[in-house]
């Protein structure tokens, strides 16, 4: 007869361990909407700041240098005069992809359901 315990499995820890793994680069207010900016095509900061409603300076470049350190996008500087700086995700960052369809997907539906009250 097998033994009924409270410890969760192997198999469960492991699943927990991989959702806190991804929420831990993924987390705060405003990195999937800059991931999500990014999914348009490479962007100027500029550019970004003028897609990301609310966001500060001072945040945005924090949150871009996370990322960066995270893998998730890539910065180039161009020799121009102003030096240009883009951003664009890297292959890695792309596979975040699915993660924000369905998130919006299901954000339309929520939006949809709260407006019918």
């Amino acid at each position: 007869m097998k033994q009924i315990t409270r410890e969760p499995s192997h198999e469960c820890k492991m699943a927990i361990m991989a959702v806190h793994d991804a929420i831990d680069v993924l987390s705060g207010k405003w990195k999937i909407t800059i991931i999500t900016c990014l999914l348009f095509g490479p962007k100027r900061y500029s550019e970004i700041m003028r897609d990301v409603k609310g966001i500060s300076g001072k945040v945005l470049s924090r949150e871009l240098r996370e990322m960066e350190t995270n893998l998730l996008i890539s910065r180039t500087v161009i020799d121009t005069q102003p030096i240009t700086v883009s951003y664009a995700l890297t292959e890695y960052g792309q596979s975040v992809q699915p993660i924000i369809t369905v998130l919006s997907a299901w954000g339309q539906t929520h939006r949809e359901q709260i407006s019918k009250k």
